[in-house]
């Protein structure tokens, strides 16, 4: 039987990156002895008051169609004041469309700003599933490399000999996954002026900036002439550790918002009340489980860059933000996906090969923080020994 030419688009080298986490579960399951460090789903619990919320609410009822398919009104106005009181950029619930988390909302953005044949510059090392998101609708991804050497930076001037007359917006995530990388104020100002001069699209993918340990998050919306061109995406995904509640946000121009609310009729009709009145809980409450979960990620992320310092064969890339850390493992002599392969079959970690982020990641491997300190120092271990064992057998 015929399938559509969509099939083929959605698939490719991001989809494959995965396999090797499958087979990692495959492990598990089979009662194998494996550190799970190949998928950004937090270890910590949702805070309480979050799911006592949704409780509440599918108690009360809250069980049927939403009013309102772009969210509630008051979980808009909720996400609205959010971004406006940390970015300084005026917006209203009606600049806000609630959708199934950030991946939706890329996706969504995606189709209603590009057509076939569009060009679209994305800084590498770039999330895994924008290949498919930009290959579904048939726009032309321009990866800009980056350098492990430079922290995986963006630079504007190798932006802006990427621009054609079909180059029709950029996507870029700071901070970066999966490099934690963060783009600088100065940058930011650059690659606005660059979208003003070409008439071009800004998608801010802004998930991990509760996440950021070093320097201040830029919301690029925020700055002259942004905001009509701009859309701001984020979620609780990984801030409030709420991955599974799948919610996420657009934020941008009017005309995009009412776009992108024909588009959620068509697929998905609004999220659930209950999910609604937690996520409205996730924004309002006073949480300090928040706080205790970025500092443990700080924790996380200085134990792995210490552990692997000056190690044969290994170098920590040290990450301004996000919960991973890159580690070049050039000099072990293996492409990251033969190590990776290699480390999850003969000493249980499971991480992704770089490679599956563009060529800039190549020969780098992408390591969660998503277990305690303990396991982690562990998986550190079996990691240097993996790299020492490859450095042995090498000849000569």
């Amino acid at each position: 039987m015929r399938y559509s030419a969509l099939t083929q688009r959605i698939a490719g080298d991001g989809a494959a990156a995965w396999q090797i986490h499958y087979r990692a579960l495959e492990l598990i399951e089979q009662g194998a002895d494996v550190l799970l460090l190949s998928i950004g789903d937090p270890d910590f619990d949702t805070p309480k008051p979050i799911v006592q919320a949704a409780i509440d609410s599918l108690l009360a009822g809250d069980t049927h169609y939403p009013a309102q398919v772009r969210g509630s009104c008051s979980l808009r106005n909720s996400i609205a004041r959010r971004h406006a009181r940390r970015s300084g950029q005026a917006v209203d619930a009606d600049h806000v469309v609630v959708l199934p988390g950030a991946q939706c909302a890329v996706y969504s953005v995606v189709q209603c700003l590009l057509d076939p044949g569009d060009e679209v510059i994305v800084a590498e090392p770039m999330y895994v599933t924008y290949e498919g998101v930009f290959g579904a609708c048939g726009a032309k991804v321009v990866p800009v490399a980056v350098s492990s050497e430079n922290g995986f930076r963006v630079d504007p001037a190798d932006v802006a000999a990427l621009i054609t007359p079909r180059t029709r917006a950029m996507l870029l995530n700071s901070p970066n996954n999966p490099s934690g990388a963060s783009l600088s104020l100065p940058i930011w100002q650059a690659l606005a002026q660059l979208c003003i001069e070409h008439d071009l699209w800004l998608i801010s993918d802004e998930v991990y900036s509760d996440l950021l340990y070093e320097g201040e998050h830029i919301s690029p919306a925020s700055l002259p002439g942004m905001a009509e061109r701009t859309a701001t995406l984020n979620s609780l995904s990984k801030s409030h550790a709420m991955s599974g509640w799948r919610v996420g946000w657009v934020i941008g121009p009017k005309p995009l918002t009412e776009h992108l609310i024909h588009l959620s009729l068509c697929m998905l009709f609004g999220l659930p009340d209950f999910v609604q009145k937690a996520a409205e809980v996730a924004l309002n409450a006073d949480l300090p489980e928040l706080a205790q979960m970025r500092d443990e990620y700080r924790l996380r992320r200085d134990l792995v860059c210490a552990r692997l310092a000056d190690c044969p064969g290994l170098n920590a890339v040290k990450p301004d933000g996000g919960m991973f850390v890159m580690v070049d493992i050039r000099q072990t002599g293996l492409g990251a996906q033969a190590f990776a392969e290699r480390l999850l079959e003969g000493y249980g970690v499971s991480v992704l090969a770089g490679e599956a982020f563009g060529p800039s990641a190549a020969g780098h491997i992408r390591l969660g923080l998503v277990v305690d300190q303990k396991r982690l120092a562990e998986a550190c271990r079996r990691i240097v020994r993996c790299a020492a064992d490859l450095l042995e057998q090498r000849p000569g």
